[in-house]
C-alpha cells in the first residue's frame, strides 16, 4: 500500500459505552479493536524513516516495529516486540496520556490529521495474547545470593521488580496500603483501569518469585535501616507522590465537606461509601481533577463541575478525558478559582470564587493566570474537591539523612537515579513529581539496570542499556 493510500484512511475508533450507561457503573467504557479494525488502523503508519513517535514514548517503544508486526498478523511477534522495552503494556495501553506522547509525536497527527491510534493498537495485542491463552511473560532466571527491598507497589516499583526478579535478583515489595498498585489502584477509577489488569501484573510477578507485603509502612513499622540489617544489599523507594497539595484557604482543613481529589479517590477506591451531596465542586484541570468529578457522578452527585483558573488549551488532563467528562454532564468554569470557603455549623455551604484572565507564560508554558479585581461570585456546594496535584511523602526515609530537591523530590543522579544513599535508589513520582505512568515505568527500567550494576560492583554509567537524563523529563 502506498503512502497516499494510507492516508486515506480514517482513524479507525472504538466503540463506548454510552455517557447514559457508564455513569451507573465503573465498568471499562472503551472496548478494545477487533482484529479487521485493529489491521486497518495498523495500516494507516507511515513507518517512517525517522519515527518520532518512538521519542515521543517515555519507555521508547519499538513502535514502528510492533505496528509492522501486527498489520501482516504476526500478533504475537508484535507482543514480544512491545515486551523488549515495556513491563507493563496492558496498563500503559489504557491509562497513559497518548495524545501527549507517542501519538501527539505521530507525524500523522500533524496539522489537521489524526495520529495513528497507537495505544489501542497496543491494547489489541494484549487483548489477543489473553483471549488466545498465549504466555505474557518470559521464563524468570534463578534466584541469586543479592536481595533488594522495593518501597511501594506502583509502576515503578513493579517495573523493578519485573526487570530484576527476571535477572535472578530476589525482590520483595513492601507496600503501605492494604491492596497493592500504588496510585493505579487507589488513584484510577476502574472504568479507566480494571482491577483484573493490575492483578494479573502482580501474579506474574509472585510467579517470578517475588515476594509481596502489604499493610507494611516504612518509616514506621519497620525503617529502612531495618531493610539494610534484614540484609537488603539494594533499596529501590518508590513511593510516589500520594499527599494531596492544600489550597491555602482558610478553614480548609477543619471545614466538613472539603475533602481533596488524591485523599477522596483513594478511600473511594478502597471500598469507603462516601457521599459528597448534590452540589460539588472539583478544583483542578489535571487527570485527578477529571476521575474526582467523574467518580462523584457515579456515587449519586447531580450536579458536579470543576473550576480551573486557566483556559481550556492549558489543561493539562487527557484530551480523550475532559471528552467524556463532557459527554457525561460536567461542566468547567474557565478561568476561576476559589479564594474563600463558607460555612455554616462547620459544614461547607459556599465557595467564593474570583474570576482570572491569562498573562504572560510561566515556567511551564502556560500562560499565568492573573486576579481580576472585584471579580468575586458565590457557587453554592455541598463539598469542595481540590485536585491541584500531589507532594511526596517522607515518611519512608523518617530517621535518614537523604538529599532532597527544594520542592520535596529525591535528589538522584540524572542518569543512574542513585540517592545520596548509596544503596538506595528512587524513581517515578518521588523524583519527577506527579506524572505519568509511562514515565515512571522507564524510571523503573533505569533503576533496575542500575541496582544489578551496583550488585555486581561495576561502575553506574558505563555499558548501560538504559540512560536518562532528568532535564529532558
Amino acid at each position: 500500500m502506498k503512502a497516499k493510500e494510507r492516508m486515506a484512511i480514517a482513524r479507525q475508533m472504538p466503540v463506548e459505552m454510552t455517557p447514559q450507561e457508564r455513569v451507573k457503573n465503573f465498568d471499562e467504557i472503551v472496548e478494545g479493536y477487533s482484529e479487521s479494525t485493529a489491521i486497518l488502523e495498523a495500516e494507516r503508519c507511515l513507518q517512517c524513516k525517522k519515527p518520532t513517535c518512538i521519542k515521543g514514548c517515555p519507555i521508547h517503544n519499538n513502535i514502528p516495529g510492533f505496528i509492522a508486526l501486527l498489520r501482516e498478523k504476526k500478533f504475537e511477534d508484535a507482543y514480544w516486540e512491545l515486551r523488549k522495552t515495556t513491563s507493563m503494556p496492558a496498563i500503559c495501553s489504557r491509562v497513559c496520556p497518548h495524545e501527549f506522547q507517542c501519538e501527539g509525536s505521530c507525524i500523522r497527527g500533524k496539522g489537521k490529521g489524526q495520529s495513528v491510534a497507537i495505544g489501542m493498537l497496543e491494547r489489541f495485542l494484549v487483548d489477543w495474547m489473553v483471549s488466545n491463552k498465549k504466555a505474557l511473560h518470559t521464563e524468570c532466571a534463578l534466584p541469586g545470593d543479592k536481595k533488594v527491598a522495593i518501597i511501594g507497589s506502583g509502576p515503578a516499583g513493579m517495573t523493578v521488580a519485573y526487570w530484576l526478579s527476571h535477572k535472578g535478583i530476589p525482590c520483595t515489595i513492601f507496600e503501605s496500603l492494604p491492596v497493592y498498585g500504588g496510585m493505579l489502584t487507589v488513584g484510577i477509577p476502574a472504568f479507566r483501569l480494571p482491577r483484573d489488569i493490575i492483578n494479573a501484573e502482580f501474579d506474574a510477578l509472585k510467579s517470578c518469585g517475588v515476594t509481596l507485603e502489604h499493610g507494611v509502612v516504612i518509616g514506621k513499622d519497620k525503617t529502612i535501616e531495618d531493610l539494610k540489617a534484614e540484609g537488603y544489599d539494594a533499596i529501590f523507594n518508590g513511593v510516589g507522590a500520594h499527599a494531596s497539595r492544600k489550597l491555602g484557604l482558610d478553614d480548609e482543613e477543619n471545614t466538613e465537606g472539603v475533602l481533596h481529589g488524591v485523599d477522596y479517590l483513594r478511600r473511594i477506591n478502597l471500598g469507603e461509601d462516601l457521599d459528597l451531596g448534590k452540589k460539588v465542586v472539583v478544583v483542578g484541570g489535571g487527570n485527578v481533577a477529571i476521575d474526582v468529578a467523574r467518580t462523584a457522578l457515579r456515587y449519586g452527585s447531580k450536579d458536579v463541575f470543576i473550576l480551573y483558573r486557566r483556559s481550556r488549551e492549558e489543561m493539562p488532563a487527557s484530551p480523550g478525558e475532559i471528552h467524556h467528562l463532557q459527554e457525561e454532564g460536567v461542566n468547567i468554569e474557565f478561568l476561576a478559582a476559589p479564594v474563600k470557603i463558607h460555612s455554616e455549623n462547620g459544614k461547607l455551604t459556599k465557595v467564593e470564587c474570583i474570576r482570572m484572565e491569562l498573562g504572560e507564560p510561566d515556567d511551564s508554558g502556560r500562560r499565568r493566570p492573573v486576579i481580576q479585581e472585584n471579580s468575586n461570585f458565590m457557587i453554592e456546594a455541598d463539598s469542595i474537591v481540590p485536585a491541584i496535584s500531589q507532594n511526596v511523602d517522607h515518611t519512608a526515609d523518617e530517621g535518614i539523612d537523604v538529599d532532597l530537591m527544594s520542592w520535596g523530590t529525591y535528589n538522584t543522579d540524572a542518569q543512574t537515579l542513585q540517592t545520596s544513599i548509596e544503596y538506595m535508589f528512587a524513581g517515578g513520582d518521588n523524583v519527577l513529581g506527579p506524572q505519568t505512568a509511562a514515565k515512571a515505568v522507564f524510571q523503573g527500567k533505569v533503576a533496575a539496570e542500575s541496582i544489578e550494576l551496583y550488585l555486581q560492583g561495576k561502575n553506574l554509567k558505563e555499558d548501560r542499556e538504559f540512560v536518562c537524563d532528568q532535564i529532558d523529563w
